[in-house]
């Protein structure tokens, strides 16, 4: 850790978040790629195998990420942030082969490494910065999650481009070449122009560096980090065949609004790193798991049409039905009105409704001649409940929990150089895991839960219960810490609440 700013800390910053753009973007290739495959009828592959197809990559990059940490702080960042990049292209290239799952998850696999490039970068950069700037620069280097955005938005592009607009479908194969150029090229560039820097360590022991995981802090803060990031990686991913099947868009419009939901929360991590520089990584916290609990809650409602029984209408007396028509019924001398059916949500997807819509009107059940007696249903009551989830509306939910994420992720990781200031890489490598298996883990608990259930909105309502569960755990925590340091304040507290 440096006591100063320096040029070589800006250069070091900017290389750093350049690579991890790259990577982020090779990461997250498959959200946009296997859904153009099973929409164009490439692969026949169900939810479950979806699922698995865009957890895989994750996978690889959260279980190696806490190996890559260790290295970086033995070797410095330089060698094994430009060895990964070269590594890294071989598969991505051999992805444009793949003809089955099998080959497909397994070029997967390989490529996923590049999500390793995190727990590099944050022990890469962090030795460059002092303290005080720590959580702006480790913020600024985390808007490289905007890499995401990039592939959502280009990738349909691209794919549309290379397969002549579907005339031409084997020509997706060249997409996975492109980026495996892109990964070599930036490989070669980050070991020519950036230069090597290790952190002072006491103890180079596999032991040694591992000991800070006995910490159960480590582990909170994984959570933390499984939702802000393994959360938001998931989501890269699975928005796009969301917005797909829930509102029928095409692929392209899709990816674009993925990427408005991506390239937020990777920009917007830097303000995360400045805020929490300046109010407290604690207090900015609370306001991340409080809005997530809130949005999630909101998204859990699900598009739907409910036709339910309503008001009906009885008869008053016994008599003989003389009349029916659809705003009336007649028995004896008494007459009956009936609310009858406006049209109202008639061609209800061609307008804009944000708020549930109600419609309710009766149907007759009796006939002409028919002898009814006293408190018989003449009418019975429909109510037709109708809620759009507007496309727009959901759009700007999803934009805003990025963004809270993308806040989130800096707040973490500006907590780990204040409690483990000389084991940024191994402690910042094991929360990346835990948060990158929340990327790994989600897309399939996704795709079982829409297997179960039928609906898209079931990943939300995980969201919901996953966000009080983090803000319960931090606040238990904040109470244990105010009761130890400040004990009478804490009980006379507790007394006038």
């Amino acid at each position: 850790m440096q006591e100063q700013v320096t040029s070589k800390s800006r250069k070091a910053l900017f290389f750093n978040t350049l690579a991890f753009t790259i990577c982020f973007a090779a990461w997250m290739l498959n959200g946009v790629l296997v859904t153009f495959l099973v929409d164009n009828q490439i692969f026949d592959w169900g939810p479950v195998e979806i699922g698995w197809l865009l957890g895989i990559p994750v996978l690889t990059g959260a279980i190696f990420r806490l190996p890559a940490g260790i290295l970086t702080e033995k070797y410095g960042g330089k060698p094994v942030y430009g060895i990964l990049l070269l590594l890294c292209a071989i598969p991505m290239f051999l992805l444009g082969y793949a003809n089955s799952f099998s080959t497909f998850a397994l070029a997967s696999f390989g490529f996923g490494l590049t999500g390793v490039s995190f727990a590099i970068g944050i022990a890469f950069t962090s030795v460059w910065y002092p303290k005080k700037w720590q959580g702006t620069a480790l913020g600024i280097f985390g808007a490289g999650n905007a890499g995401a955005a990039l592939t959502m938005l280009l990738a349909p592009s691209l794919l549309n481009f290379l397969t002549d607009t579907a005339a031409n479908l084997d020509g997706w194969r060249m997409l996975p070449k492109i980026y495996a150029a892109a990964l070599l090229a930036m490989g070669i560039i980050f070991l020519i122009f950036t230069e090597n820097k290790k952190p002072q360590l006491t103890d180079t022991t596999l032991k040694g560096l591992l000991k800070p995981l006995k910490n159960v802090r480590v582990w909170r803060f994984g959570l933390y980090y499984f939702l802000v990031f393994g959360c938001f990686v998931a989501f890269s991913q699975w928005l796009v065949p969301y917005f797909v099947n829930v509102y029928a868009l095409p692929l392209v419009t899709a990816g674009i609004f993925a990427a408005l939901f991506s390239f937020p929360s990777g920009v917007i991590r830097a303000a995360g790193g400045w805020m929490s520089d300046k109010w407290g990584a604690r207090k900015v916290m609370y306001w991340v798991f409080g809005a997530s609990v809130l949005i999630c809650f909101m998204l859990t409602v699900p598009r739907m049409e409910i036709s339910s029984p309503g008001r009906g209408i009885m008869a008053r007396s016994g008599g003989v039905v003389t009349e029916v028509s659809e705003s009336s019924i007649s028995v004896g001398d008494v007459q009956y009105a009936l609310s009858v059916r406006t049209g109202k949500l008639d061609n209800v997807d061609e307008r804009t409704l944000i708020f549930p819509t109600k419609e309710a009107w009766q149907e007759p059940i009796v006939e002409v001649g028919d002898m009814v007696h006293k408190k018989q249903l003449l009418a019975r009551g429909v109510s037709l409940i109708y809620f759009q989830a507007n496309v727009r509306v959901f759009a700007v939910l999803v934009i805003l929990i990025g963004s809270v994420w993308g806040i989130g992720k800096a707040a973490v990781y500006k907590h780990i150089p204040d409690y483990f200031p000389e084991e940024v890489g191994v402690v910042g490598g094991m929360v990346g895991v835990l948060g990158g298996l929340g990327g790994f883990v989600c897309p399939i608990i996704f795709g079982y839960l829409l297997e179960y259930t039928g609906l898209w909105t079931s990943s939300w309502m995980f969201m919901f219960l996953l966000s009080f569960a983090c803000l319960f755990w931090m606040h238990r925590v904040v109470q244990g810490m105010m009761h130890e340091k400040a004990p009478q304040l804490m009980r006379e507290m507790d007394r006038s609440s």
